[in-house]
């Protein structure tokens, strides 16, 4: 395996510490550290959590008992009745959740695997711009309009993974995602809940890329891939971490992830 290679990245000693959190614990650091940076907001009301836990890739019980911890630590709470659920407390736990740390310390491993998908994304981009056919770009231009009209952060999430591994078969190289896949999958093991206003702006450039595809551009749509993805060392949570997140000043727009400066905007993703 050669060194800076994509196995290479996924195999670097800083995942340790993410493979040592079982499911449970990452989607406790995840949620938690979302309302630690601002992202989810006091009062704001949480994705079912059958969807919450089809974004983060567990189980719905290991997303029901994360929630359930998060409320008896004063992070969320459960309300009753016809407008309840579960939403980020009135006046939130911060900095109580240990098993952010283990995101916090992977913070140089997160920045490398931006990097591996920017070399990645950028390649599959110009290969699709020759290959994709009218179906596939038929099925991005769904998934586009279908991430503009979802109501959460976590049915946003699902749609942009289905929509950039799309991309990737448009190319026509059967072993496209053999690489990119695990990258991807990889990356968005850190991706936090996102504003969904912020995520449907950063939708804009999934449809600049599309439009890019339609019209055989390779330049315009590696262009596009370019700023989608470089934007990510400034709006995951390692361009975040630091900074004091305001009431009164939104994240920047997303450019998604998948999110310019200050606090973000995708998600989890862009």
């Amino acid at each position: 395996m050669t060194p800076g290679s994509p196995l290479t990245a996924l195999k670097a000693p800083a995942l340790a510490g993410i493979r040592r959190l079982n499911a449970l614990d990452t989607v406790r650091a995840r949620i938690a550290m979302a309302v630690d940076l601002g992202l989810l907001k006091p009062g704001e009301r949480l994705p079912p959590t059958d969807e919450i836990a089809r974004a983060l890739g567990v189980g719905e019980i290991t997303a029901r008992r994360a929630l359930v911890s998060l409320c008896a630590e004063g992070v969320l709470e459960r309300r009753r009745g016809r407008n309840g659920g579960t939403l980020v407390a009135h006046r939130p736990v911060t900095g109580g959740v240990i098993e952010i740390e283990a995101y916090r310390s992977a913070a140089d491993e997160v920045h490398r695997l931006i990097d591996q998908r920017l070399l990645l994304e950028c390649g599959i981009a110009h290969l699709a711009a020759s290959n994709v056919s009218r179906r596939q770009l038929e099925e991005l231009e769904e998934l586009v309009a279908q991430m503009d009209r979802v109501s959460s952060w976590a049915e946003f999430h699902t749609c942009d993974e289905r929509f950039h591994t799309a991309i990737a078969a448009a190319t026509g190289l059967p072993s496209a995602g053999d690489q990119y896949g695990p990258i991807l999958r990889e990356l968005y093991r850190y991706y936090l809940p996102y504003p969904l206003d912020y995520l449907r702006e950063s939708n804009g450039e999934h449809a600049e890329l599309v439009a890019a595809l339609t019209g055989r551009d390779p330049l315009k749509a590696v262009d596009v891939t370019r700023r989608h993805v470089e934007t990510l060392h400034r709006t995951m949570f390692v361009g975040l971490i630091g900074r004091q997140p305001s009431a009164d000043v939104p994240p920047p727009a997303v450019p998604s992830p998948d999110e310019a400066v200050s606090v973000p905007a995708s998600a989890e993703c862009r």
